[in-house]
């Protein structure tokens, strides 16, 4: 009879054997002595995990486990509330304000041109960079960021398993409404779904013999719609026992015109989902992503426990926004709320990173950090030298203590003008018709009352208001192709006003000023 090696284990067996052989690792100094970095996204993921505390049902074993080996930041913000933006942000290290990169509807390569994103970068300084999954925002690639990416560079997205291709299976179709917004187990085992074969792409790195530092970057996609994972994940969640998020009726009665179009956007998906009886299926469908994101990261960290990089390896898991699934009656992202904009960071480091030689220890930081920091931290934790032309501050000070002073706002954006500050206690947002949002967290942490129109807290919106960009660069528009299903961005009042004269029609925002 043969003997298998361990490698030759690991990679028939999977997450199992990854959970027998935890015990009995070891981890030998790698030959590549230099700080290494695995860099995670979990797609669409808000802060209903455990260590976020956002859902009582939430299961995620395993990131509460890693929360309590790294620094877990709990108030932790998007840049922007979508993908494009939001992942353009983090991997350029450039705001959105200072990029003109607001929305989807952009190709962000023609809007961003001769700028290192951090693969590119981290390659320049001698590092190995191969990823898998999505990691920018689906086909917008920078291919000089990867020496290697599964499936490929040029199609950087693995095939999803979709039960029936092109049709819904649990939510009914209506005008304008994302192809993907629907929820269902599927009848497949994990080594089957694309997100396991993904991971297990970076697993076959982390068992290689890299004499480079190496970069490696893993997009989970999982919980991204469609919500079709697996039957043991739904079943973790009985239908019966699932419970709703915390709403308030009326909530938006004291929001002006511009925000109420945004949480009803594109046909009104909560009006939609109630009139189908879909609610708690829904939230059940995103548990039960969430719990399969958590097996597939578990998977991962379980390997680089495994590896010889384990101790020169620097772990960054973040989620590019957060989601709603019927607060304020809004679903999905695309809005400038808390459990919209807020957002999972967790940074581990090992003992001898530069710059913090007693690497990392579970600890909260509660102070309100961006992911705009990814970018210039990493190089901090690699020794990298700084770059003066990205933006964000590297939380390097928060990792070595932190409980400590920290005086900056996080700043996020929307369209073009339109920006929330989340400093200390305080959410203020102000949008392109004028209309404004203050929201005192101590005593409010759900945002049901809106103190922007009381004169007691003139004094709060004018000292928030110094933080909102000044002359924030304009959208520009790509030869990216439109989609219906929800308002493109407006790149001026102008075009805002227009919308409203035409009776909100989006097909005349698109033919008028996209074409």
């Amino acid at each position: 009879m043969n003997k298998l090696t361990r490698r030759q284990f690991v990679k028939s067996a999977g997450l199992s054997a990854l959970s027998l052989l935890l015990p009995y690792c070891t981890t030998p100094v790698s030959t590549n002595d230099r700080t290494n970095v695995l860099f995670v996204s979990l797609d669409d993921l808000n802060d209903w995990i455990e260590p976020l505390g956002g859902h009582p049902q939430a299961q995620t074993p395993h990131l509460n486990r890693f929360a309590q080996q790294s620094v877990n930041f709990t108030h932790a913000y998007c840049v922007n509330p979508a993908c494009n933006p939001s992942r353009t942000a983090i991997l350029t290290g450039l705001a959105p304000h200072h990029s003109g990169v607001y929305s989807n509807y952009q190709d962000w390569r023609e809007v961003i041109t001769g700028h290192k994103s951090i693969g590119t970068y981290f390659r320049e300084e001698g590092y190995y960079s191969a990823g898998a999954g999505k990691i920018f925002h689906y086909h917008m690639v920078d291919s000089a960021c990867w020496d290697d990416y599964w499936p490929s560079i040029q199609k950087p997205m693995p095939r999803y398993h979709y039960p029936k291709r092109g049709e819904t299976v649990n939510m009914p179709q209506f005008p304008n409404m994302y192809g993907d917004f629907d929820w269902s187990p599927i009848e497949i085992p994990d080594e089957k779904t694309a997100d396991f074969q993904s991971v297990q792409y970076i697993i076959d790195q982390l068992q290689e013999n890299h004499t480079k530092p190496f970069f490696l970057a893993c997009g989970i996609y999982r919980p991204h719609l469609p919500w079709y994972v697996p039957k043991k994940y739904f079943e973790k969640f009985p239908l019966d026992s699932v419970k709703l998020p915390k709403v308030l009726e009326n909530d938006l009665n004291d929001v002006g015109d511009r925000v109420i179009d945004i949480a009803h956007r594109s046909g009104h998906y909560h009006k939609h989902v109630l009139e189908a009886g879909q609610w708690e299926e829904a939230v059940q469908g995103y548990l039960a992503s969430i719990a399969y994101c958590d097996a597939m990261f578990g998977r991962l960290i379980e390997a680089l426990g495994c590896s010889s990089y384990a101790q020169n390896t620097v772990v960054v898991v973040w989620s590019d926004h957060g989601w709603q699934l019927g607060e304020k009656e809004h679903w999905r992202k695309f809005a400038l709320w808390e459990n919209v904009l807020r957002s999972v960071l967790m940074i581990k480091a090992p003992k001898g990173t530069p710059g913090l030689p007693q690497g990392t220890q579970g600890a909260r930081c509660d102070r309100n950090v961006s992911l705009q920091d990814i970018y210039p931290t990493l190089l901090d934790l690699c020794g990298l030298a700084s770059r003066k032309e990205i933006d964000g501050r590297s939380l390097v000070p928060l990792l070595k203590r932190p409980s400590r002073k920290w005086d900056y706002p996080a700043v996020s954006s929307y369209d073009f003008s339109e920006f929330s500050i989340r400093k200390d206690h305080w959410r203020y947002t102000v949008y392109i018709d004028g209309s404004e949002e203050l929201y005192d967290h101590r005593k409010d942490p759900e945002e049901w009352h809106n103190l922007a129109d009381d004169t007691e807290y003139e004094t709060i919106k004018k000292e928030l208001s110094q933080h909102l960009p000044e002359n924030p660069a304009p959208l520009k528009k790509t030869s990216l192709k439109l989609q219906p299903h929800h308002n493109p961005p407006f790149a001026s009042k102008k075009e805002y006003q227009d919308w409203l004269k035409h009776g909100k029609d989006t097909k005349y925002l698109i033919e008028k000023y996209w074409k």
